[in-house]
């Protein structure tokens, strides 16, 4: 497995630049994979630092349509003209808005004729390669980020609170899986809960964010604690690697939780 983070908020090294946006390659079990397209062309600028080759990608998995996922997209599509992209058929055109600190779009707005054939949307359940799932969270036992109260949607011409019908879960993996949150704003639990109600194969690694940002509307540290005993009480020999939407005050508190299992990753990132 080779797995580097492309774009993330945060950098440790000067030559890579950083953005709110989040984007991961993995190479495993023979493919290339590349996990959203961060808020521009940023990943792709790093990628090309880093010897990652784009062109050479055979799946780019878009978690949900918020523009800090979806970005680079365009971008990716000028050099890659091969690889199949596997997303909600709701994450894409659509007008998405974030409330916090003023009313800002966050959807993404792209002519999709000339590659309408490169998309496999997950409620049409296309055929994937051996060792890949993708496909909606359809679980709600878990309690969902407090942050989503200032993520909107536009259904019927009136705005509303997002659903995140257009989030996915993606899991890659023949004998051991890797999982890729996005921002889990459904949940991380419950994408996890997901991932192994439609799968037999244990959760080897977590990588993504879990929408839990700094600032006293959102979860308390009590409540941050709560998550992370979860993920350690279900998943003991999982490990994580977060950033992008995990604010730095639920890194530090859930790092302290479970520290063996925990990593928070930046730009450059290489496992």
């Amino acid at each position: 497995m080779k797995l580097i983070v492309l774009s993330d908020n945060r950098t440790s090294n000067p030559l890579y630049g950083s953005e709110h946006g989040l984007s991961v390659y993995l190479e495993k079990d023979g493919y290339r994979l590349l996990f959203d397209t961060g808020a521009s062309d940023l990943f792709a600028r790093n990628a090309a630092r880093m010897q990652v080759d784009l062109s050479a990608v055979d799946y780019l998995f878009i978690s949900h349509g918020h523009i800090d996922h979806t970005g680079g997209l365009e971008h990716f599509l000028s050099i890659n003209h091969k690889a199949k992209i596997v997303l909600s058929r709701y994450a894409l055109n659509r007008k998405f808005y974030s409330l916090r600190k003023g009313k800002k779009t966050i959807g993404t707005f792209i002519n999709i004729e000339d590659f309408q054939h490169r998309l496999l949307y997950v409620e049409d359940n296309p055929p994937l390669p051996n060792g890949i799932f993708a496909g909606n969270v359809d679980v709600n036992e878990h309690t969902k980020p407090r942050a989503n109260r200032t993520l909107f949607k536009v259904q019927d011409e009136e705005l509303i609170l997002d659903d995140f019908q257009h989030e996915i879960v993606v899991a890659a993996g023949k004998d051991e899986l890797l999982v890729y949150t996005g921002c889990a704003h459904r949940g991380v639990l419950n994408m996890l809960q997901t991932v192994t109600n439609h799968t037999s194969k244990p959760i080897l690694h977590v990588v993504g964010g879990f929408h839990l940002p700094d600032g006293d509307d959102f979860e308390t540290p009590e409540e941050i604690r709560k998550i992370a005993k979860g993920l350690k009480q279900h998943y003991p020999q999982t490990s994580f690697y977060t950033g992008h939407c995990t604010g730095d005050a639920a890194c530090t508190i859930m790092k302290d939780e479970m520290p063996k299992q925990l990593q928070i990753f930046s730009v450059g990132y290489l496992e």
